[in-house]
């Protein structure tokens, strides 16, 4: 996550500087044995660097650049520090700084390397990656023919990128497919809209965030005011950051301080366990009293995981779906004098109530996997014994009941009036709500909660007290 708050980056030029003095003579200075001793074994280690790249300069076989081994250097240095550490020369910096601002050129997909293999955290949506099929999970083993084994995030990306209207073939594995598979992608002008609303009706509000970029936080309260200036107040809010792969630090922070009254939103802890740097809530919180689920799954990583955390510790919000990806570690970044740029984690990130993120993830309140509607619709329309219902002239329930006088009534009685043809819905002309709960099982459920927990605040004027900490729904 690119983290735009200065005290990181003063920090790390200041470590620079040191660096430097001590190689042109530490010794002027009173820092203590220690200290010292640690300098001189550092400037004993850059001579050896200094004298090898003296001898590749002078006896190497063919010219080299010089600049180009420095670059190497420096990216082999890196890769023995965690992967979400990289430097980047000129050219790729440079898109690197576009990149947060909403619109770029390329393929729309967001990669890490997990043991040593480029897998994608998430194609970002309505992008050329999400058009073509790529999936959150695939594990890209070539680009164009070229393997990916062994390259650093960095390199994986240069390959990956080219000129607009240009084709890449991307070679990936995916889990319970024998065989890889190649998908050919167009590149293409990629415009991430970040908050994509729909209105439920009757109050209900559902928000998707599909990554933290510059005005996420601006284009959800402009939402919020929108809906609530059109159908009044809003009674329950989903917010679905699956798949979300993150983005900005400050853009997840405006996204809590939407809903939170008070307290801490995220803190970092460095090197130096002793220091703490904490972010609280505004006290702004316009939108502090309707209930909220917040869905999550396996890909929803670094300033998702931030809100859904720091929701979550506040007793804000229900967090519902499956474990998050856990990337819980700070980058700052650096601009170095030649135009490249040096990514460094610098700290992690602790949820309010101090959990680490880091590898650990966000554990839902309430576990809801999630579930392919054509495979529901076949099990659910196999065939079963004869039951009670099934015999003629049996004494009618209660539902039955209803349904004989109303036929219509049958549209919200339960799972089995929106899933037992599931498969088959998200061909048809449904609304935007409609297609959401026939076609997608964790929002249904999420849906079905929110308007069971807004029934309970009626009835008890308030928040219900206790969360279920390990509810499992199949």
């Amino acid at each position: 996550m690119r983290n735009k708050f200065s005290k990181p980056l003063t920090q790390i030029t200041l470590l620079l500087s040191l660096i430097a003095v001590g190689a042109l003579g530490f010794h002027k200075f009173d820092l203590g044995v220690s200290v010292a001793n640690a300098a001189e074994e550092r400037y004993s280690d850059l001579q050896l660097f200094t004298k090898v790249l003296n001898l590749i300069q002078q006896y190497y076989v063919d010219p080299v650049d010089t600049k180009k081994l420095i670059y190497g250097a420096i990216k082999g240095m890196l890769r023995e520090l965690d992967p979400h550490t990289n430097f980047m020369p000129p050219e790729i910096f440079k898109d690197f700084e576009t990149e947060t601002s909403g619109e770029f050129g390329g393929l729309g997909v967001e990669i890490s390397v997990q043991n040593g293999i480029l897998t994608v955290i998430s194609p970002i949506e309505d992008t050329p990656a999400f058009e073509a099929g790529v999936k959150a999970g695939d594990k890209i083993i070539a680009v164009d023919g070229h393997s990916t084994k062994g390259l650093s995030l960095v390199e994986a990306s240069q390959l990956m990128r080219g000129k607009n209207g240009q084709k890449t073939t991307l070679t990936v594995v995916r889990d319970n497919e024998e065989q890889p598979k190649d998908i050919t992608i167009v590149r293409g002008n990629v415009r991430i809209h970040s908050v994509k609303p729909t209105d439920m009706g009757d109050g209900y509000y559902y928000v998707k965030i599909t990554s933290f970029i510059e005005n996420t936080g601006h284009d959800l309260e402009k939402s919020l005011a929108e809906q609530t200036k059109k159908h009044g107040n809003i009674k329950g809010m989903i917010l679905d950051l699956r798949r979300n792969p993150g983005g900005l630090l400050d853009q997840a922070v405006k996204v809590c301080d939407l809903f939170l009254p008070e307290g801490k939103i995220v803190s970092t802890i460095g090197r130096d366990r002793s220091k703490e740097d904490v972010m609280y809530a505004s006290k702004r919180a316009p939108y502090k009293d309707f209930p909220i689920i917040v869905l999550v799954n396996e890909y929803s990583a670094s300033a998702s995981e931030i809100v859904a955390g720091a929701l979550q510790d506040n007793k804000r919000a229900i967090i519902m779906g499956e474990r998050s990806f856990g990337k819980g570690s700070v980058q700052s970044v650096v601009k170095m004098g030649d135009g490249s740029g040096l990514k460094l984690t610098v700290a992690r990130y602790y949820t309010p109530s101090g959990r680490s993120i880091q590898a650990e993830g966000i554990t839902p309140d309430i576990q809801v996997e999630d579930v392919d509607s054509e495979a529901l619709s076949k099990a659910v329309v196999k065939s079963h014994g004869t039951r009670e219902k099934d015999i003629a002239g049996h004494l009618l329930n209660e539902k039955e009941k209803l349904e004989k006088e109303d036929p219509n009534s049958s549209k919200a009685t339960g799972i089995d009036a929106w899933w037992k043809d599931a498969g088959s819905k998200k061909d048809e002309k449904l609304g935007p709500k409609d297609k959401l709960l026939a076609t997608d099982y964790q929002i249904y459920q999420a849906y079905n909660y929110i308007k069971a927990w807004r029934l309970m605040k009626g009835l008890n004027q308030g928040l219900p007290s206790t969360v279920p900490t390990s509810s499992k729904v199949q």
